[in-house]
């Protein structure tokens, strides 16, 4: 027995319940199902932004907020510009959702619950009888005749138009690529350094204002660098990572990169403020205090790498030490080792070649009503609640064209 439906979403996270509320918001007509593979929906909303559900981020501008993802920025721009951040606040306080910007940006539920996000998501497909089903993971996806046709492990349903809202799901980009689709191979996107150093072993939970390079790349970050008990993690770090996924992933995650513990300060400048701290604390003992805005702990480690021993004094300085310690702070050279996957947000580069879809609409150039919404094209940003601002335009403009 075939069920029937105008329309179907496959994946039932994010993007695919946005995606069908929309839908069925502008045209109460039209039947649409979301079918999910698990017995839950909504899982990644759940867990995201430790719990709290980091919705979006307060840019507004869509020039500015392409620039957030490493792979979509060109595609972004018109789409940003039918429905950005602002009307994702709009659309949630509509649906009884109020949201508030903390300082770095990013935008949570004033409940501070991603339950919030789910339950005016489960709310709003109840009330606008969109049917929701578990346990539906598909096995199969052909055209029959003008018809969509869809084949789970206990079921078949035929739809008009499909939407393809699986996230990085390698089952689902198999079946594209039977269809001529041409995918991305994924690669791992957020990530943390494991780095063993004898300069950081001690400091778990320190953070410093960086500026992080990698050695033989073009790649650079700046912003806090937060030391951890495995190497280095965040925003510097995990920026590196996205902006670098394939680059490090061909470097079988081992390499080398330099760290300027003072931000971009100069290398010369920092010799020359040493020098005059030589003259102005001759007496003092260089590694108690840090003159810099490093906390004491890290200028301590940094002072004893740079072969200082912990009680000497300024005034004792030789002119190697201070070129070493100058070294240290400005372009310190760590080996990384492998990656940790940053907390359970796993994001991936790669997915559906953005070649092959119409960002007007989100519909595949190769197959008529085909459409598709998130993280299952080769799009991916960084952390702040950039991959949801994604789910959330996609869906729109699904919506808009079907």
């Amino acid at each position: 027995m075939n069920q029937n439906f105008d329309i179907i979403i496959v994946g039932g996270g994010a993007a695919g319940f946005f995606t069908a509320i929309n839908i069925v918001e502008k045209n109460p007509k039209l039947k649409v199902a979301i079918l999910e593979r698990g017995t839950e929906v909504l899982n990644k909303v759940r867990i995201s932004g430790g719990g709290r559900c980091n919705v979006t981020h307060a840019c507004f501008e869509p020039n500015e907020l392409v620039k957030f993802y490493p792979r979509g920025e060109k595609e972004l721009r018109g789409p940003f510009h039918q429905f950005c951040s602002g009307d994702t606040i709009e659309w949630f306080e509509k649906h009884g959702v109020e949201l508030k910007i903390e300082p770095d940006g990013r935008m949570f539920p004033v409940s501070n619950s991603s339950q919030t996000i789910i339950d005016c998501f489960l709310k709003a497909t109840q009330k606008l009888g969109i049917a929701v089903l578990t346990g539906q993971s598909v096995q199969s996806i052909f055209k029959k005749d003008t018809l969509w046709k869809i084949e789970t492990q206990s079921e078949n349903y035929l739809a008009e138009k499909l939407i393809l809202a699986t996230g990085s799901n390698p089952k689902v980009w198999e079946m594209l690529q039977s269809f001529g689709h041409a995918v991305v191979s994924p690669v791992p996107s957020l990530f943390t350094f494991n780095i063993k150093d004898s300069r950081i072993k001690e400091l778990p939970g320190v953070v410093a204002q960086v500026t992080v390079k990698v050695k033989d790349t073009k790649l650079i970050s700046t912003g806090p660098l937060l030391i951890t008990h495995w190497g280095m993690s965040g925003p510097a770090i995990l920026k590196l990572s996205a902006w670098g996924a394939r680059i490090l992933h061909d470097k079988n995650y081992q390499f080398t990169i330099f760290v300027n513990w003072l931000n971009d300060a100069d290398k010369e400048d920092v010799e020359k403020k040493l020098k005059e701290l030589k003259q102005e604390h001759a007496k003092k003992s260089v590694s108690k205090k840090s003159p810099f805005e490093l906390t004491n702990r890290l200028w301590e480690s940094l002072v004893l790498a740079s072969g200082i021993e912990s009680e000497t004094k300024w005034a004792d300085l030789s002119k190697i030490q201070l070129q070493n310690l100058a070294n240290q702070l400005t372009n310190g050279t760590f080996q990384v080792n492998g990656k940790s996957t940053f907390k359970e947000e796993f994001v991936t580069a790669g997915g559906v070649d953005l070649k092959e879809i119409n960002f007007k609409t989100m519909e595949s150039k190769l197959h008529e009503n085909l459409y598709f919404a998130g993280e299952i094209v080769n799009i991916d940003a960084i952390t702040g609640g950039f991959n949801f601002q994604n789910a959330w335009t996609s869906g729109f403009i699904v919506a808009n064209a079907v």
